[in-house]
């Protein structure tokens, strides 16, 4: 069994990525997280689309080719996959060379010795042996959550006399920033039940109000003064 590591990086991905371009399955080596199989080694045969789901790396490993996430494998050792061939040929029985010949000893008072009975092994035992499955290592499916659409923000803004409106879905603005009228903009706050912010609001409408209020007594009073001058004009003339 090969030392699991910390998962794949982004560099790492795209080390693999290049590789499998160029026609190789590069090696990679089970890490904690994916399971039984930690520490055994498999080959990458695809990377899949990482926006469609996390587990974009497809490892061979056996007969089978399944999806893992880049926390499930870590770049393999060099020559992880050969080692393990070679620790499999040393452990392997050597054959039984069978009987050997005896010759036949031409003693007469030597008695003869029964051969040994062997053992067969009982029926249970091996009814059991052979309805007993080999195990093999699975990794349980993760569900995959599909991804919903981005965010939407409306934002309502104050700035420099003027209110404006814009909307926003993710990183796409679906509308630049608009003028609208003051009272558009109360309505859209009444929409929302914050006693806070209608009342800043309405305390910003008011003061509008007011400086709007002294600008129109400011330029009556002016018009009086022109309308005085013109009717002087028109006396003299």
């Amino acid at each position: 069994m090969v030392a699991a590591g910390q998962g794949l990086s982004t560099d790492e991905v795209q080390s693999i990525r290049e590789a499998l371009a160029a026609g190789r399955k590069p090696r990679v080596v089970f890490t904690s997280s994916a399971g039984q199989i930690a520490g055994q080694v498999g080959q990458v045969v695809e990377l899949t689309d990482p926006a469609v789901s996390d587990e974009f790396v497809v490892v061979r490993f056996g007969r089978d080719e399944l999806p893992f996430s880049p926390a499930d494998v870590a770049v393999a050792p060099r020559g992880a996959g050969r080692k393990a061939a070679v620790v499999a040929a040393e452990a392997q029985p050597e054959p039984d060379p069978g009987p050997v010949a005896v010759e036949p000893e031409f003693v007469l008072d030597t008695p003869r010795v029964p051969a040994q009975r062997r053992e067969e092994p009982r029926v249970e035992e091996q009814e059991l042996a052979e309805a007993k499955p080999a195990r093999r290592p699975v990794k349980a499916a993760k569900v995959v959550k599909p991804k919903g659409p981005a965010g939407l923000t409306v934002t309502l803004a104050y700035a420099e006399g003027e209110w404006t409106v814009a909307a926003q879905q993710g990183a796409k603005a679906l509308a630049k920033p608009y003028v609208v009228k003051p009272a558009e903009a109360l309505r859209m706050v009444a929409l929302v039940d914050v006693p806070g912010v209608q009342e800043a609001v309405e305390q910003i409408l008011a003061a509008e109000r007011a400086e709007a209020e002294q600008q129109a007594e400011k330029l009556r009073a002016e018009l009086a003064e022109i309308e005085a001058r013109l009717a002087e004009l028109r006396e003299a003339g």
